[in-house]
């Protein structure tokens, strides 16, 4: 999906999230598979927690609210 000089694709890094992308997106996965999202906003997976990989599905959540219950 080609983008065009003038306005290139918006990624957003939400720190211990995922990957914000504007959409329509295609990801291709380290296996070659290719999987394709249409929505205007798409939430890539960074901690590969997620059931619907590569989307993300908040499972990151799980792991922060666990890091902030142990404390410093």
């Amino acid at each position: 999906m080609p983008n065009t000089p003038e306005r290139p694709r918006r990624v957003t890094v939400d720190r211990g999230g995922p990957l914000l992308v504007e959409g329509p997106v295609e990801v291709v996965g380290d296996d070659g598979s290719v999987t394709v999202s249409r929505r205007f906003v798409v939430a890539i997976c960074t901690c590969r927690r997620s059931r619907s990989y590569p989307w993300c599905d908040t499972s990151h959540r799980r792991r922060i609210a666990a890091d902030e219950a142990e404390g410093p």
